[in-house]
């Protein structure tokens, strides 16, 4: 059985349905993760949640920022945005069934047989893996039993620094932030979730990718993540960063993780949005 990660979706079912089959992906057989973001800025969303759906326990989902958005626009909690490409998903006459399964989707999977970890962004570097999965666990609790608190309180930068004193609606925000926002931290390891470039661009003394942060606790699992277009396909011995942009006019990439060192797959993308 082969095991394979697949990074941000967002909306382009076509490519993924390619992906798959240059994969020679079998649901009887393989099962594929899939680092968040399904939806949103792609043109066939409702699609993407459909085809994964089918694929039944074949398919491991972890919860990004954009499928957040449709559960929260979905309890009246934020207001579609321009560029959003959920109208089908709310219109379809399946909607209900779709976002049953969606909101019940992890925010972190932790493999320990294969320490392997699975998320959408980042993890702050004040957090230790059972941290983090202690963390992930409560969002998802919040997620199952009080959906409309959390997302009325969600939206916002703030706090920006991890302590296990946080409580309430301000500690689900932060764990919120960090599982589906996070890329840069500074010298403090407070969350900067406004820098997006490329670290290339944007990296220095201050501001350091969330992965490469010296005094992080969270090493030991291999971390599997997306949500950074201008990041690419990266991989080092920590983690492994999926995301290749297809929704930009980049690519959507696979990865056999049952493999070392596999090669990536990926397949052009032929949707270019802007925004």
């Amino acid at each position: 059985m082969a095991l394979y990660a697949i990074g941000d979706v967002q909306g382009c079912d076509r490519e993924l349905a390619l992906l798959l089959e240059r994969l020679n992906f079998s649901s009887a057989l393989d099962t594929a993760w899939f680092v968040g973001d399904l939806v949103n800025r792609g043109p066939e969303s409702l699609g993407v949640l459909r085809r994964i759906r089918a694929m039944d326990s074949a398919a491991v989902v972890t919860l990004g920022n954009h499928d957040l958005h449709l559960l929260a626009v979905v309890l009246g909690a934020a207001r579609l945005r321009s560029g959003d490409t959920l109208d089908a998903i709310l219109d379809a006459p399946d909607r209900a069934e779709l976002l049953e399964w969606l909101i019940s989707r992890p925010l972190m999977h932790l493999d320990r047989k294969r320490n392997l970890a699975l998320l959408h962004a980042g993890l702050p570097p004040q957090w230790d893996m059972p941290t983090a999965a202690g963390c992930a666990r409560d969002l998802e609790h919040a997620l199952q039993f009080r959906p409309e608190a959390l997302f009325a309180h969600m939206y916002g930068d703030k706090p920006d620094l991890w302590s296990a004193e946080l409580e309430g609606m301000e500690r689900l925000r932060f764990i919120a932030n960090s599982l589906t926002r996070l890329r840069y931290v500074d010298e403090q390891g407070r969350l900067v979730l406004r820098a997006k470039g490329s670290p290339a661009k944007t990296a220095s003394k201050q501001l350091v990718p969330w992965y490469a942060a010296s005094d992080a606790r969270w090493r030991g699992p291999r971390v599997l993540f997306g949500h950074w277009s201008t990041l690419g396909f990266y991989r080092d011995a920590d983690v492994i960063g999926l995301d290749t942009g297809c929704i930009w006019g980049g690519s959507l990439t696979g990865l056999r993780m049952d493999v070392a060192d596999a090669t990536p797959v990926s397949i052009g993308c032929a949707t270019l949005r802007a925004g």
